[in-house]
């Protein structure tokens, strides 16, 4: 079979969607792009397709060895295997849910993937906001019990290519939603804008690539509302169009937590959940989320409260009402 990257097919595409939306936020929504923050995005693209080429045979070479391990043999045939496509295709973004709940949870991982998040606009661009270090946090393993399986390395590298061509429209918002059945089921700009926001509310939700289901399946799904505005980012902004800061500020920041952590906390500030801390001196999405939770349930109350006051008030009033 001839090697095929579904992705080198679609940068043209990418790139004419990308004008096109320029041209639409232009007379819809001005500040959906910001040259400099375009160009940052720009940057990561480029430098990851470079990565890619530099350490993408590191993952080649692990699959391959375990693929000798496979429990089922499809045979030397097996691009032609109709049915082994779709079934790979829907493990493979099962795989990749799991992968990037992993990239939000871990900090070791998060330290690569928050490139992708660290953008305060919300357009086609940012899709191509990838990162460099990914290589570097083994999310490959995640693969793994696919190539054991038996799909071949070169199946599951076509199926994640149009997996990531998928994810690229749905950093847009330029499309409102979707029909509901689509909604139901797939990703979409809606559940996607949901993943990129700062809001408490919508802190690491929707980590589906292509199909919404995993999320609604494993209780990470949370709708778009229209209550408040999407806030787009990471809790901790970046301030600076750097670029090497933008690729490297979390990595830097772990390996400061490391250096100055007690011994017996150090592991923790690589395996645990960005933000946590021993001393408890930062927060992390949990527990800004379980606040503002708190916050709207104290809220609720009161105004229940406030409700029933009224009520007998107005039945007293009603009492006292001659008749």
């Amino acid at each position: 079979m001839p090697d095929f990257s579904p992705t080198d097919y679609a940068v043209p595409l990418f790139v004419l969607a990308i004008l096109a939306e320029m041209i639409w936020s232009r007379y819809k929504r001005p500040n959906a792009y910001e040259p400099k923050d375009t160009l940052i995005s720009l940057s990561f693209g480029l430098g990851s397709t470079v990565a890619g080429l530099l350490f993408g045979g590191f993952a080649v070479l692990v699959f391959v060895e375990a693929y000798e391990y496979r429990l089922f043999d499809f045979g030397p045939e097996w691009w032609s295997i109709w049915w082994a496509w779709p079934l790979c295709f829907v493990l493979d973004d099962l795989k990749y849910y799991w992968v990037h709940r992993a990239g939000h949870r871990i900090r070791w991982m998060w330290a690569a993937h928050v490139n992708h998040h660290s953008s305060q606009h919300y357009n086609l661009s940012t899709a191509l906001r990838q990162t460099w270090t990914g290589t570097f946090t083994f999310g490959l393993l995640f693969a793994l019990p696919l190539v054991l399986l038996g799909f071949h390395p070169g199946m599951i590298a076509i199926a994640g290519g149009f997996n990531l061509i998928y994810q690229f429209w749905i950093h847009t918002e330029a499309i409102d939603r979707m029909p509901r059945w689509f909604e139901a089921v797939m990703n979409t700009p809606s559940h996607h804008r949901v993943h990129h926001a700062t809001n408490p509310r919508y802190l690491d939700r929707n980590y589906a690539g292509v199909f919404i289901i995993w999320d609604k399946m494993f209780g990470t799904f949370e709708p778009e509302t229209e209550e408040e505005q999407i806030r787009y980012g990471i809790v901790k902004q970046l301030g600076s169009f750097n670029l090497l800061w933008a690729v490297f500020h979390e990595w830097i920041g772990m390996v400061s937590d490391i250096w100055r952590a007690p011994w017996r906390h150090k592991l923790s500030y690589l395996l645990r959940e960005p933000g946590w801390t021993h001393d408890g001196s930062r927060d992390t999405s949990d527990m800004i989320r379980a606040r503002w939770l708190a916050a709207g349930k104290a809220q609720n109350e009161a105004d229940d409260r406030a409700a029933n006051t009224t009520e007998q008030e107005e039945s007293i009033a009603a009492q006292r009402k001659p008749a």
